[in-house]
């Protein structure tokens, strides 16, 4: 109901009816609709992410490690879930600040920047990594990876082919680790 009606415009009592529960039932489960939302992004980010079995990262270099984890966040970033929650939070943060909490107080971005601070810092033992520097780092190749291919499924231009996301994939990922290579002696 979030996805397809809005946050603003979902009440507890549409939701409670239409799980078939009265509002004291749903209050056991939930303090408000800030805590469903939240349980709602948890569920959307386990679906939208790769099994358990999956390894993020493979491959023999760097750069093929990067690559394939940067395929993989843009299919997650860019299934139609993950799309409709970015709109959703786009458009009612302002009004609804505890949206953005939700999205961003998960795990998985958490997650996403320390294994790429991680791996950058031991395959590239030159750039003195700091804690800090290895979040920025991890945090900008996020960034370059997913804000242009999704800003374009949203509505801001054409979306693009599987062919074209797989070319920014790799071009992000050279053009990235060209920069991490420039950072020795510290960031």
């Amino acid at each position: 109901m979030f996805l397809q009606e809005g946050y603003g415009s979902t009440s507890i009592e549409a939701v409670a009816a239409r799980a078939g529960i009265s509002k004291r039932t749903f209050y056991d489960r939930f303090d408000d609709k800030a805590a469903l939302f939240a349980a709602v992004v948890h569920e959307i980010i386990r679906q939208i992410r790769p099994p358990p079995e999956v390894p993020l990262l493979a491959g023999a270099t760097l750069e093929q490690m990067l690559r394939r984890f940067a395929k993989l966040m843009l299919h997650a970033a860019l299934s139609p879930q993950a799309l409709a929650l970015h709109r959703l939070v786009t458009a009612e943060s302002v009004r609804f600040p505890e949206l953005v909490r939700a999205v961003h107080g998960n795990d998985s971005e958490e997650e996403a920047t320390t294994l790429i601070g991680d791996l950058l810092a031991r395959a590239l033992p030159d750039a003195k990594f700091t804690p800090d520097s290895r979040l920025f780092v991890a945090t900008q190749f996020i960034f370059m990876v997913v804000a242009v291919p999704q800003r374009r499924a949203t509505g801001f231009g054409t979306p693009m082919t599987p062919a074209e996301l797989d070319a920014w994939a790799d071009a992000v990922v050279g053009l990235y680790l060209n920069g991490c290579r420039g950072l020795k002696g510290g960031p």
